[in-house]
């Protein structure tokens, strides 16, 4: 009779466990609540934001995800930030010169996402520092 050998079970085990435990951990952030209040932006491969007026609630989160195969970033026109309102850029700075002045720290690579909250209603507008002259921008309105 041919006996398994005790490494190949363990790995078995081992394999099996795990895909168990990454089961277990994707689905733990939908059961947050966090996945589903908000709205996804996509930056597609043609410099748009998609769709270009991001409706939420407040309190709700706007998360940019970049599917193209270049960088980009996303900046808040700081003229456009209701007083009392949070300034938002990817690389988390806190003013418009500083996203433009340090432009490479912002830029959200092929794959990766941003994702900012907004706790003050009204309307945001927003660009790609590298593609602004492309017309890349977007407004994010929150009733």
């Amino acid at each position: 009779s041919v006996s398994m050998s005790p490494e190949l079970y363990d790995r078995r085990t081992v394999l099996r466990l795990s895909t168990a435990t990454l089961a277990t951990l994707s689905t733990a952030g939908c059961l947050s609540g966090q996945a589903s209040s908000g709205q996804t932006v996509t930056m597609p491969a043609n410099f748009t934001f998609e769709p270009k007026t991001a409706t939420i609630e407040t309190g709700e989160t706007v998360t940019w995800t970049n599917e193209s195969d270049i960088k980009h970033t996303v900046t808040a026109y700081e003229d456009e930030i209701l007083d009392g309102a949070a300034y938002f850029a990817s690389g988390g700075f806190e003013s418009e010169r500083a996203a433009r002045n340090r432009v490479t720290e912002g830029l959200i690579a092929p794959g990766e996402n941003y994702e900012h909250t907004f706790e003050e209603p009204g309307t945001y507008g927003y660009f790609c520092i590298p593609h602004e002259g492309s017309g890349m921008v977007g407004i994010v309105r929150v009733k």
